[in-house]
């Protein structure tokens, strides 16, 4: 009798340790076979190198070996503590080797004496010498920089790359980008087992990192380009396709926290999980009615993220203090958690990126971001839907409460206008809201377009704002 074997035992990785990246590529690395790293200078090779090597020692207890031709062993302690790296601690812990090799381009003669013996020997003492797993060399172009024969420079790569596999390390070898060529080279990336290609660009003022799998043999793995971003926790990389559509679904009813509104909905409230988008233009209301969503759900003992683009947390607690909602009590509780930042403080990426983080320490049950529009200065209209597609899933699947404002444009209908077009047709509801001037008095007014699952008033509901918040007036589905 034949066992079949899974892919994971014929093609076995080993984790990178960083977020993202093993999703993208179904596991990680492959393991006890070279990965080359390429890309310019400052898009972030040594760094993806050095946490590879840090992960694998604090989160998967495999010791390491960083050979660099370029940075002394001080000078990359130093250019990683400020992430948290402690390399001399690992280092006296003998779970970490720093090698450091200075090769000039003179000393490199191609004659037949020119080998790679002398690296071998010193490679060999260092993995022997801690019992190392995982490889890392930085960067190739200094080992070979200076060698011109096409010839003996590929047949030298190969022996290097085939002595790492001999040696059942997971190595990882940076390089630097060549003009048409993903390395100087142009031959790594031919004997490489799988290669990652890194790229930092600039567009509209905002620094952007996008990364590639540009090949892993033997592998399924992500085609697409996807963001990255370097912060105080290291490298994180954000995979662009959402999840697949298979998230769980809830029966349960919660309440917006204004009975009213509540009332226009046949269910008297949403479904748990639920995204709503409020659209209207300035001055309709938007961020009041998600401060009631946001004390809704801290009154149900369920903590609230509220993202606020546009006002301060002590102006946003103080404006919602004038119509009677009190934020303060839920902000000391710890219920309430609100983040606020100027959009172009950074790109879209990095946004997420932070939503991420926050969400994952705060567990909120309740996610509300106030307002979605002010993304479009950072990005535009498909970078900002990819990445609500991606922050909606994220919600969706861990069955959290979103709710999104937009500001919409007072002269047009507001489903043509750039931000409510990228997201109206992912929300589970939408609530329009309106300004209107008649015989020198202004109303407001609220309606429901859509609300998927659940029936809803098909009525345009005007209201009024006192210093007791929201009353909705003489209609007949909510009083």
């Amino acid at each position: 009798m034949t066992m079949k074997l899974s892919l994971k035992e014929i093609f076995p990785k080993t984790p990178s340790g960083i977020e993202g990246l093993d999703e993208i590529t179904g596991g990680g690395l492959p393991k006890g076979r070279p990965t080359l790293i390429c890309g310019s200078a400052g898009c972030g090779k040594t760094l993806m190198g050095i946490q590879f090597l840090v992960k694998g020692i604090t989160e998967y207890h495999e010791p390491g070996v960083f050979v660099s031709f370029e940075e002394t062993v001080k000078d990359l302690a130093a250019n990683v503590q400020s992430l948290g790296f402690d390399l001399e601690k690992m280092i006296g812990e003998k779970k970490l080797r720093i090698d450091h090799i200075h090769i000039e381009k003179t000393e490199i003669q191609e004659t037949g004496e020119y080998d790679l013996e002398g690296l071998f020997i010193r490679l060999n003492y260092a993995i022997d010498q801690i019992g190392a797993k995982r490889v890392v060399l930085d960067t190739i172009e200094s080992l070979f920089g200076g060698m011109e024969n096409t010839t003996l420079l590929r047949s030298e790569l190969k022996r290097l790359f085939q002595w790492l596999k001999d040696k059942g390390v997971t190595a990882i070898i940076t390089g630097e980008r060549g003009e048409s060529t993903l390395t100087r080279q142009g031959l790594e990336e031919y004997v490489s087992d799988c290669v990652i290609l890194l790229d930092f660009r600039v567009i509209d003022q905002i620094a952007t990192r996008r990364l590639r799998i540009v090949k892993y043999r033997g592998s399924m793995h992500g085609t697409n380009e996807y963001p990255f971003l370097i912060d105080e926790s290291g490298i994180s990389v954000l995979p662009i396709t959402s999840l697949k559509l298979n998230h769980s679904t809830s029966s349960e009813i919660l309440s917006y926290g204004h009975a009213g509104l509540d009332k226009l909905f046949k269910g008297n409230g949403f479904f748990r999980g639920n995204s709503t988008l409020v659209t209207g233009s300035a001055g309709t209301s938007k961020t009041m009615l998600a401060t009631y969503f946001a004390l809704s759900s801290c009154e149900r003992k369920e903590p609230v993220l509220f993202f606020s683009f546009e006002e301060s947390p002590d102006q946003l607690i103080r404006n919602m203090q004038s119509v009677g909602l009190k934020l303060k009590p839920f902000i000391k509780s710890g219920l309430l958690n609100i983040h606020s930042s100027r959009p172009s403080l950074s790109g879209l990426e990095m946004h997420l990126l932070v939503i991420h983080k926050l969400i994952s320490e705060h567990k909120p049950k309740t996610v509300i971001i106030d307002p979605i529009s002010s993304l479009v200065t950072v990005g535009n209209n498909s970078e900002v839907r990819a990445m609500l597609v991606r922050l909606m899933d994220l919600l969706k699947v861990n069955q959290i409460n979103a709710f999104f404002t937009a500001l919409t444009h007072p002269q047009s209908a507001d489903y043509f206008d750039f931000t409510v077009d990228a997201v109206s047709s992912l929300a589970d509801t939408w609530i329009r809201l309106t300004n209107h001037s008649d015989a020198g008095i202004r109303s407001r007014t609220l309606s429901i377009v859509k609300s998927r699952g659940m029936g809803h008033s098909n009525e345009i509901n005007e209201f009024v704002i006192g210093d007791k918040g929201i009353k909705l007036k003489n209609n007949s589905s909510a009083k």
